[in-house]
């Protein structure tokens, strides 16, 4: 066994598995029903060893765009509406299809963005996932893209599934793709392994770049900063060529493919997992130093004394933003008052709210029960 991974394969129980475009397409970008056979057979069995599957899938455009004979990605979003609208049902089909000769099903479940910011439909989602699991469905999961706006869209699949795993915590996030995984552009040799945060953010500014593609969206900038909400998580991922024969195997088995990404050691749970990634951010709070150890060394309240600025347009009871003072964000949390009452306390002690608001008010901006830090700590 190869050790570029750490054994971090050893006890997977549910790992959620995004198959790009490029996996489910020949050369000429072509839907490909072996394609998903051969995919739909490694799910098979490892469904047999007692993985539970999460399988997000790209390919319903491109599906759609092979039905209708159209060689060029649409530009327009009514036409690549059009494009999913057609071909949604045909790619369900194929994997039904193919799941059926394993003696299990399918189940698809479609989204927007907006699902996962309401609290209510966040945890509706996640109980439909998880009673499909327990009746032996495997979960197919895709952006709603026949309706899905510029405000509502995900942006790829990447994105998606890094905001599946953030709300299901899998043991493990496959992403399945056309190059071998990630690769150092000075060297150009296949990186193994990245440790930390640290290390992918350096990847991500030394290393990356979009290529231009025909049939796909997304590329290699929009996997590493999917990847980088999953390992903020606490959810080891794994980048690796889908078009190889047995990839989940050999993933599983941490043989030399792919690159790992490990992630850090703790985990946010429950209600301060949808804080951190799923809710929907309406303001920025940027705090100083003392405040900024207080929340992520202390995991103590906010105080209006330890906040600086103030933008946004948000009210009691919206998610904000936190910053340190070199405007990078930390934190996510409930804010107790509205931006217009916070422009007047900031800065201030807890005993003189009161007066300066001429109401009762709360001590803390935000909570500590409601407020989740963005996991760093490697």
């Amino acid at each position: 066994m190869n050790t570029n991974a750490g054994n971090l394969c050893k006890r997977v129980r549910r790992i959620v598995l995004k198959i790009g475009t490029s996996v489910l397409t020949t050369a000429k970008g072509h839907f490909s029903l072996a394609a998903v056979n051969q995919l739909v057979n490694q799910i098979a069995s490892l469904r047999k060893d007692g993985k539970e599957m999460i399988v997000v899938s790209s390919g319903a455009i491109a599906c759609g765009m092979d039905t209708l004979r159209i060689t060029a990605r649409p530009r327009t979003l009514p036409e690549l509406q059009a494009c999913a609208a057609v071909g949604q049902g045909k790619l369900m089909k194929a994997y039904e299809d193919a799941a059926i000769q394993h003696g299990f099903h399918t189940a698809q479940i479609l989204l927007t963005r907006d699902g996962l910011y309401d609290r209510l439909r966040y945890l509706n989602f996640r109980n439909t996932l998880n009673s499909l699991l327990a009746l032996g469905a495997v979960p197919i999961v895709n952006e709603n893209d026949s309706v899905s706006t510029d405000e509502i869209r995900f942006g790829d699949n990447d994105m998606l599934s890094a905001l599946v795993a953030a709300a299901v915590q899998p043991d493990l996030l496959i992403l399945l793709t056309d190059v071998s995984g990630l690769i150092d552009r000075a060297k150009h040799t296949r990186i193994p392994r990245i440790a930390s945060v640290t290390e992918l953010d350096h990847a991500i500014k030394n290393h990356v770049y979009d290529e231009v593609r025909q049939h796909t969206v997304g590329g290699m900038f929009a996997k590493l900063k999917a990847i980088r909400i999953v390992m903020r998580s606490g959810v080891t991922a794994v980048m690796a060529d889908g078009k190889l024969e047995n990839i989940l195997e050999d993933i599983l088995q941490e043989k030399d493919c792919g690159t790992f990404f490990i992630p850090v050691k703790s985990r946010l749970k429950g209600r301060k997992q949808w804080l951190a990634h799923h809710a929907k951010v309406k303001g920025v709070l940027a705090v100083d130093s003392g405040a900024y150890e207080a929340l992520v060394m202390s995991g103590k309240s906010l105080l209006a004394s330890g906040v600086r600025r103030v933008e946004g347009n948000f009210k009691e009871g919206d998610i904000v933003s936190i910053c340190d003072h070199h405007c990078r964000e930390f934190a996510r949390g409930l804010v107790n008052y509205s931006y217009e009452d916070l422009c007047k306390i900031m800065g201030k002690k807890s005993q003189e709210i009161s007066a300066i608001l001429n109401a009762t008010t709360f001590r803390e901006v935000i909570h500590r029960d409601n407020l989740a830090v963005l996991l760093e700590n490697e």
